[in-house]
């Protein structure tokens, strides 16, 4: 049984941007301080903020968020510094998900 399987009914496979796509959802984000990883179809950036308690707060919200999405992000986190890593593993890259996200993280 595969594990597409398991995935609930309302969860459509993530498709991964087109180049259109990349050019016109991506611009933004690099201009707000994400980057593109090297070697790899994923964006990162970091975040810091004033002490832990802020972090915490941060990767907190982004945890509901990511769970309600069904789309979790890869992080890092020392003291009062976040580092977010977004790509999608259902399509091995950058999808309209981590666009999603990344502005999200951007919000608040």
């Amino acid at each position: 049984m595969s594990l597409f399987c398991f995935r609930s009914l309302s969860t459509k496979a993530a498709a991964r941007l087109s180049p259109g796509e990349r050019d016109i959802l991506l611009t933004p984000l690099i201009s707000s301080g994400w980057k593109l990883v090297d070697n790899r179809d994923a964006i990162i950036k970091e975040y810091t903020f004033n002490d832990f308690n802020e972090a915490f707060g941060f990767m907190t919200r982004v945890a509901l968020k990511a769970d309600k999405m069904d789309h979790h992000p890869e992080w890092f986190n020392v003291y009062n510094r976040v580092q977010v890593t977004l790509s999608t593993h259902d399509c091995q890259g950058l999808s309209k998900r981590d666009i999603e996200l990344a502005k999200f993280c951007d919000k608040i």
